[in-house]
């Protein structure tokens, strides 16, 4: 009997285990490329915000509520990878605190950079020449900055000008009138002292250029200056305004200019009366000799300027032509013909 050999053609496919191995290695590399793909193409993927966002992360928050606030701005969909790509990244404690500007369409990636970078947007703040410091306040607090009542509770409490260099009052008067860039977050103490400080900047400059032939003092400059400020605001009109001011207190008389009675009564909206005008306050210059407490609102550098450089004149008197501009007199007679003819 013939013995058959074997068929090495018909070997059961048990028999070769690497072609199993492979098909699976195989299976995993495309599972992991598609994976890859798909966790990828979400984090370098256009954002669902149709429009640059304004989102805000309150100081100690956590990776949650940062997630959570960024899709309740719409500017993030819910979505675990969003996670995943933080921890990826090495970002997920780095996120950093502050009002944000997202872009339309930022990707999570990009969200994630912004956030860690700590590239905040900053709020313009303008401050026109001759705002009272109850006026900054709400300025301030519009941007969301700070509380007003908080600001102004602050700015008139005794402590605080020393806190900040001054003998003042106040804060009054050296909160300086500018344009300024201000984070949401940043505390009010930081804000408060880019203000001073750039009054107390502007004033020094002022003095080193122009010198102090006055006689007065810091404070007594800013008040005058603050004053000359809500009287007029023609720049051709301070320095002679100024002047107005320099020759009544030379002579003893009251300065007599109704914006020191606004301020004391705190009556920025409206009129005022005969019975304020008699009210004695601090700041009633109808009432008082020689110059208020402390400043009445914040001035400009032209303003402090026209004081430190007062027009040489005899004037005594002006009023308003109610036109912006003003007539001056230098006596009580021509005063009262030009109070006669424009304030009728």
């Amino acid at each position: 009997m013939m013995e058959l050999e074997p068929n090495h053609n018909n070997e059961p496919a048990s028999g070769r285990p690497w072609l199993t191995l492979g098909r699976l290695a195989v299976l995993l590399l495309v599972l992991a490329g598609l994976g890859a793909l798909w966790f990828w193409s979400y984090a370098a993927g256009a954002g669902p915000a149709r429009t640059e966002t304004l989102v805000y992360i309150p100081p100690g928050s956590s990776f949650a509520a940062i997630e959570g606030q960024l899709a309740e701005a719409g500017v993030l969909r819910p979505d675990r990878r969003f996670g995943w790509l933080a921890v990826l990244s090495g970002q997920r404690s780095q996120l950093r605190a502050g009002e944000y500007a997202i872009p339309a369409g930022a990707s999570p990636r990009a969200i994630l950079e912004l956030l860690a970078a700590g590239r905040t947007f900053r709020r313009q703040v303008t401050i026109p020449e001759g705002a009272n410091l109850y006026q900054v306040a709400e300025i301030l607090a519009g941007q969301q900055l700070l509380e007003a009542s908080a600001f102004i509770a602050m700015a008139t409490a005794p402590p605080t000008p020393a806190h900040f260099g001054l003998e003042a009052p106040t804060l009054e008067g050296w909160l300086f009138p500018d344009t300024y860039y201000f984070t949401r977050g940043q505390r009010m103490e930081e804000i408060t002292r880019v203000l001073v400080e750039r009054a107390r900047r502007v004033l020094s400059e002022l003095l080193a250029e122009l010198g102090n032939d006055t006689g007065l003092d810091p404070l007594e400059i800013m008040t005058l200056a603050s004053i000359v400020e809500k009287e007029t605001g023609l720049p051709g009109e301070r320095a002679l305004i100024a002047g107005v001011f320099f020759n009544r207190l030379e002579r003893g008389m009251r300065l007599q200019t109704d914006p020191t009675v606004i301020y004391g009564r705190q009556s920025f909206d409206r009129r005022l009366t005969r019975e304020d005008l008699r009210t004695p306050t601090p700041y009633n210059t109808y009432v008082i000799f020689g110059l208020p407490p402390g400043p009445i609102a914040n001035p400009g550098r032209a303003a402090i300027a026209a004081v430190l450089r007062p027009e040489q004149t005899d004037y005594l008197y002006f009023v308003s032509r109610n036109d912006g501009s003003h007539q001056f007199s230098t006596n009580l007679r021509d005063h009262n013909r030009a109070v006669q003819r424009y304030q009728r």
